[in-house]
Parts: structure tokens; C-alpha cells; sequence
């Protein structure tokens, strides 16, 4: 969603000059003329909208400003590096697709050029979904999703296998922030170590292969065309974990989506159970995935809840609800 008009760029900017030598010409556009309207994004203070005012194209520029300015253009540089990669392998073409990156500059504050695209986020489909009752949308667009992911996942897969030790450790930065910053209690904390260390034990945890994860699969960084078109942004943090990390992920960001608006920890069940039955689908026996992957999904969804927990934006009731119902999905047999 695009969020306030911030006026033109001005001509004397880096930036402008960037977008019209090195950018616009990629997109057989040249104008000596070229002037940019400038938006800012609602979703993110550091992602802009950049809309060539005289019927030229739109572009989507996203600066990395982080505290350390070497981690902050790696962290362009590998986005950018990401999406070429994912290109590479064939999802350039809807109806899975990800988002062609024009270039990279670590000159003008680690800024990654985009395509636009046109498309709505899940975020408002879920949204549609709650409110307006557009629950056959929602369905529809968690398959094509789940075929998306699928292919993605199949298309990466490696011999390895998975370094579920990662996800542990991230386990424990999840509770070190809820504790040094929300006053996670000390009992509450041993519980949640005590379940990381169960979960550690359990050798489904580390029996498959790992695969090449979108690493934020969360409503805002997926978006949707027409029909089955799903479009993938914000790939900065893809990385090689286990297939059910993204699924987690995803299905965690399902639950909170309803359980708060809801309050209803239980409301988006059907539709995290028809996602990840429409993803077990693409494999030779669905059965099979399926018995494989729920009994690692329980893992991913409650070190998801607790991620969100530690949001500043969520209000303090809400997160100790999520903090109870990501104890009570860890403790989940398998």
C-alpha cells in the first residue's frame, strides 16, 4: 500500500541522475526530461515509490541504514544477489514470480532499485478474509501460495541436511529480547529452554533436506496478481534452513492475524490446515509430506508467536497471549 506523496525528486539529487542513466534506460526509457514523483510506502519508512511523471515507468527504491554501514550493504548486496539467483532459476515468469531488482548502489545510502508491481499483499487478503468474509478468496490464494513456496523449495533442495541447530539458537535470541526488553519471568524462560532442548532431541527436527527458504515469509513481503500469480519481495534474508521454517513462518502469521483480531487462538485453523494439506500436494506422496511436515510445524509456529511477541507495537495483554499460546504449541507431541 502506498502511503504519502513526498513531492518530485529534485534534479540535483544523486539519486535522480542514478535512475536516469543507469535505470530507466534498462526499461527502454531516456528522457534528458525525466522527473520523478516520490512516494513513501506505508509499510516502511526506508522503501519509496519513484513514479516517472511524464508516462515513464514506476520503481521501488529500498535503502538499507543500518547502524553499520558494512552490514548494511551487504545486507543490499545479498538482496540483490537473491533475487537474481531466484530469477535464475525460473521464477521470472507468473504465476511465481519474484521481483526483478535493476541495481544496487552502495553510494546513495545502500540503495536496491525494483521493479513495481502492481499487486495486493496478503495481508489485505486476510484482511478481507475476517472482516468482509472473503474466506473462499483466502483459501484460493493460500494454494496458489503453497504451489509458490513448493516450487521454490523443490527447485532448491539440497543434499544437506537440515542445520535445525540454527533455528534453535534463534529460539534463544527470541527469548533473550522478551526477556531483557518485556520481563519475560524467570520460570516462564526455564519452561521455554527446557521445550527448546525437547525439541532439539527430536530427530525429524534434523532428517531432511535443507532448501532454500524465503526467510520472511510474513503477509506484507507476499503479494498476489490475478488468478494463481504470487509475487515474492524482501528476500534479504532467504537463507538454507528447513522447508518448514517458511511454513512456520507463514502459518504462525495466519494465527496472530486472527487471534487478534478475533480473539480467537483457534480461527485460522482451517486455513492453516488447508495451506499446508494444498503444499503437501506437490510432493510424489502427499501422505507422507504431510505426516513429515506437521510434526515439525509446531516448532516454527511458536518461536513465530514469539517473534511477533516481542514487537513494541503489540499491545502488552496481547503479547503475554501469545507468549501462553507459543507454550502451549511447543509443548505439542510429535
Amino acid at each position: 500500500m502506498i502511503g504519502s506523496y513526498l513531492g518530485e525528486l529534485p534534479r540535483e539529487d544523486p539519486l535522480h541522475g542514478y535512475l536516469q542513466r543507469y535505470i530507466t534506460p534498462q526499461l527502454g526509457f531516456a528522457s534528458p526530461d525525466a522527473c520523478f514523483r516520490v512516494f513513501q510506502f506505508a509499510y516502511s519508512r526506508n522503501v519509496y515509490l519513484y513514479e516517472e511523471k511524464h508516462g515513464g515507468p514506476k520503481l521501488v527504491g529500498k535503502f538499507f541504514k543500518l547502524s553499520n554501514p558494512e552490514s548494511a550493504r551487504k545486507s543490499g548486496e545479498t538482496e540483490f544477489n537473491n533475487l537474481l539467483f531466484l530469477r535464475g532459476l525460473g521464477l521470472s515468469a507468473r504465476p511465481h514470480y519474484v521481483v526483478r531488482p535493476y541495481g544496487f548502489n552502495p553510494g546513495i545510502d545502500n540503495l536496491l532499485v525494483l521493479e513495481y508491481v502492481a499487486a495486493e499483499p496478503l495481508s489485505g487478503i486476510i484482511t478481507g478474509a475476517i472482516h468482509q468474509g472473503h474466506r473462499r478468496r483466502l483459501f484460493r490464494k493460500l494454494s496458489a501460495l503453497a504451489h509458490f513456496l513448493a516450487t521454490l523449495h523443490h527447485r532448491t533442495a539440497g543434499e544437506g541436511s537440515i542445520h535445525f541447530g540454527d533455528s534453535l539458537d534463534y529460539m534463544g535470541r527470541l527469548l533473550r529480547s522478551l526477556t531483557e526488553k518485556w520481563g519475560l519471568g524467570g520460570a516462564d524462560s526455564d519452561e521455554f529452554y527446557c521445550l527448546r532442548e525437547a525439541w532439539r532431541g527430536r530427530g525429524c527436527m534434523w532428517e531432511d533436506r535443507g532448501v532454500l527458504v524465503h526467510g520472511d515469509a510474513t503477509p506484507s513481503n507476499l503479494l498476489f496478481g490475478k488468478s494463481r500469480d504470487v509475487i515474492a519481495i524482501d528476500l534479504e534474508r532467504m537463507k538454507w534452513a528447513d522447508r518448514v521454517f517458511d511454513l512456520g513462518r507463514l502459518c504462525g502469521e495466519l494465527k496472530h492475524c486472527f487471534f487478534q483480531t478475533t480473539g480467537d487462538p483457534f480461527a485460522a485453523e482451517p486455513f492453516i490446515g488447508h495451506f499446508l494439506w494444498e503444499y503437501c500436494g506437490h510432493f510424489p506422496d502427499r501422505d507422507s509430506a504431510f505426516r513429515s511436515i506437521t510434526r515439525r510445524i509446531p516448532f516454527y509456529m511458536g518461536i513465530t508467536l514469539l517473534r511477533i511477541a516481542r514487537n513494541s507495537w503489540i499491545d502488552v495483554d496481547y503479547r503475554w497471549r501469545l507468549i501462553h499460546e507459543a507454550r502451549q504449541i511447543l509443548k505439542a507431541p510429535t
